[in-house]
């Protein structure tokens, strides 16, 4: 397929950009207390330039220090000392081609209470200690006592419109600011994007969405003031209009300016209706931005109190929120930039066609695959590893940032390791991988592109392994991609993957390898006490070996299969009763999962159990024991399905661990772990053969 459009240039401003395609900003970690574009980050960009690019805009950069710092390691343009590497960071993107600019953003009352105020003092302490020691302190001991404080609302506020409720994501209390502190933080976003045209970059996006400050002034529901700042519309749109004014004023009416912004809020779609401002405020807000004569806008919705309307998971349509876009398209001259959860190149185009938006805005896919652009305009489509909307990059990120770790990718390994090669020193010598899931294929696509002659056994008839039984759940299919590109890349690298074949030492044998690798994967537990005609696990329910309809099920355990499994019983028309011995339905699972599952578990009338043990399995269904009042009681059910884990299976890999020189085992063989941990584990695994 040809894309036109895709690949034809247009231009910001004065700042042709050489095709469609824009690197979202995305918070994935790379950064240091003083905010300096560090040399990991500066790979992970460069690597995305490399692949294509037309246009990256990087992530959330601070413009004040002390309430408007969102992560230790985050990139700043707060201070002069930030020109220099950022500089660096736009030599480098331009050698490939690309253009950048730089995201200017400001957290308000979505921030953590524990980052305000502190992060000056992290800067001053990690330049006058030995290299490092602060880094542990913090890690160590300060955050883990400051969390402490913050849950208990001692630690300073953050800062709002106005005080208001807090930000359900961050759930840190705020306070109002006052007219010289708007004022303040109106040139502090002047003066940091003078820094940003100062280190070369080509233009700034002004972040007015996803919740944070700017959008907090353009909110009836953040925003209760009764000054100039607040009330009525042109009011509320006061503060970024005059960021855009200090801006312009600063930087020149040449320098390119974006402003991204959502356009509705989405309250309603979380049974709000009525909360925020919807869509025809949004064009209304987006007709003024271009009165005003910024340079593009950049579409987008919601924020963190409505977080799956911006930043969605896996079970959300494709292009599903591209009305928006298109509403503003009709409404404004200057270019229209929107992610609108794209997937594919041919969807890109043909939401190019329609005058959908001009630009399209791939955030999550470049963390996926940075060389998505140059695979497309190569023709090679079919080799994109496509995200599959998992959100462990914002997982993994947000999990990481209070122990210095960064964001990674369940599908890219790469991740954060952009200046590590694969040696390609295979020599041809034969390696073989039991298994062709997710760690097996990511193994083998590895080996094969560093040469080794690699041959892949599966004992199923398809490629898959526990992907087969993630990607059935209503709307689940994404997950199935992970697996799909894997197979496309391994095989083009060389590797063969033989299906039907149950491996085991006499047939490894007969391949005459050097190194073997076991991932065989896992399986649901199932104690021996609950094996009874009405008991199934959550694997059976999923493979489609067990069907049932308008029946009474009692689902144990609450984890994320577990409610998936629940999903899918009640799409089959079953009343399910899901029983939990912890205080809350899945502990440990990511938000965003859960407010993504449990409204629809509600609307199909499930019933949550929580601290309920199961003692007994009847014919009649369970009796169960409450942990908070110690007493018994029954409920009837027709068909119990246990959803209490997975093991490990890795008999294979006890059986021939002498055998062979060398042997090693990966995925849930070894570790049960997620799609990260297998793609991971596989990577571990590669790193190490010499």
């Amino acid at each position: 397929m040809e894309y036109s459009m895709l690949f034809s240039p247009m231009k910001i401003g004065n700042v042709e950009i050489k095709n469609r395609i824009v690197m979202a900003p995305m918070l994935m970690g790379f950064g240091q207390f003083n905010g300096n574009a560090t040399e990991k980050m500066m790979n992970y960009y460069e690597e995305r330039a490399k692949g294509g690019t037309g246009l990256i805009i990087t992530e959330i950069t601070r413009v004040n220090d002390t309430t408007g710092a969102s992560s230790f390691g985050q990139l700043s343009a707060s201070k002069d000392r930030n020109i220099e590497s950022m500089s660096e960071l736009a030599k480098r993107i331009h050698k490939h081609g690309s253009k950048l600019f730089v995201e200017l953003h400001h957290p308000g009352r979505q921030n953590v209470n524990l980052m305000i105020n502190t992060l000056p003092i992290s800067v001053f302490c990690d330049k006058i200690m030995p290299k490092d020691s602060y880094s542990k302190l913090l890690y160590g001991s300060i955050v883990p006592f400051g969390k402490k404080l913050v849950e208990k609302d001692l630690f300073f506020r953050t800062v709002s419109p106005s005080k208001c409720e807090k930000s359900k994501f961050s759930d840190s209390a705020n306070k109002t600011l006052s007219k010289s502190e708007i004022k303040k933080i109106v040139m502090q976003f002047g003066d940091a994007a003078l820094r940003v045209k100062k280190a070369g970059c080509d233009g700034v996006e002004i972040h007015a969405s996803h919740g944070y400050l700017i959008q907090q002034f353009l909110s009836p529901f953040t925003n209760k003031r009764i000054d100039e700042y607040g009330g009525n519309f042109e009011n509320r749109m006061r503060f970024l209009l005059e960021i855009i004014d200090d801006v312009r004023q600063k930087c020149g009416q040449e320098f390119p300016i974006i402003v991204r912004l959502t356009v509705d809020e989405m309250y309603d779609k979380i049974g709000e209706k009525g909360k925020g401002y919807d869509l025809n405020e949004g064009v209304k807000m987006a007709k003024v931005l271009e009165e005003k004569g910024i340079d593009a806008i950049d579409v987008s919705s919601a924020g963190y109190d409505t977080f799956n309307y911006w930043l969605e998971p896996t079970t959300f349509e494709c292009g599903w929120r591209k009305n928006l876009a298109a509403e503003v398209k009709k409404n404004v001259s200057i270019p229209v930039i929107a992610a609108n959860l794209i997937r594919s190149p041919e969807q890109a185009e043909k939401q190019l066609e329609d005058g959908i938006q001009d630009f399209i805005s791939l955030g999550r896919p470049h963390i996926a695959d940075p060389y998505w652009t140059k695979k497309v305009e190569e023709g090679r489509e079919n080799e994109i590893k496509r995200c599959v909307c998992c959100l462990y990059c914002f997982e993994s990120m947000m999990n990481g940032a209070y122990v210095g770790d960064n964001g990674h990718c369940s599908v890219n390994p790469f991740v954060g390791k952009e200046n590590i090669k694969l040696n390609e020193n295979g020599n041809n010598r034969k390696v073989v991988i039991v298994g062709a899931g997710v760690a097996g294929l990511t193994a083998a696509e590895l080996l094969a592109k560093r040469k080794f002659d690699v041959t892949v056994l599966e004992k199923e008839n398809e490629i898959g392994g526990q992907i087969n039984l993630a990607d059935k759940p209503p709307h689940k299919e994404k997950l199935h991609w992970c697996v799909e590109d894997l197979y496309v890349n391994a095989i083009k690298n060389g590797a063969k993957v033989e299906l039907g074949i149950c491996a085991d030492k006499k047939i490894i044998e007969s391949y005459n390898p050097e190194f073997v690798i076991v991932a065989t994967g896992g399986y649901a537990v199932h104690p021996k006490a609950f094996t009874k005609d009405n008991v199934v696990t959550v694997t059976d329910v999923l493979n489609g070996t067990v069907k049932i309809q308008n029946k009474e099920v009692c689902v144990i355990g609450s984890g994320m299969t577990g409610l998936e499994t629940s999903e899918l019983l009640c799409e089959q028309g079953n009343k399910v009763n899901i029983i939990e011995m912890a205080d809350k339905i899945a502990p440990g699972a990511w938000f965003q999962h859960l407010d993504d599952a449990i409204p629809k578990l509600e609307k199909a009338n499930t019933k949550f159990y929580t601290s309920t043990k199961l003692s007994e399995i009847t014919e009649n269904g369970v009796s169960v024991v409450d942990l908070k009042s110690n007493k018994s009681f029954d409920i009837k059910c027709d068909l119990v399905v246990l959803s209490m884990g997975v093991k490990s299976d890795n008999s294979l890999y006890e059986e021939i661990k002498n055998s062979f020189n060398n042997v090693y085992n990966i995925g849930d063989s070894a570790k049960i772990g997620r799609i990260y941990n297998a793609t991971e584990s596989a990577f571990n695994v590669v790193m190490k053969i010499e």
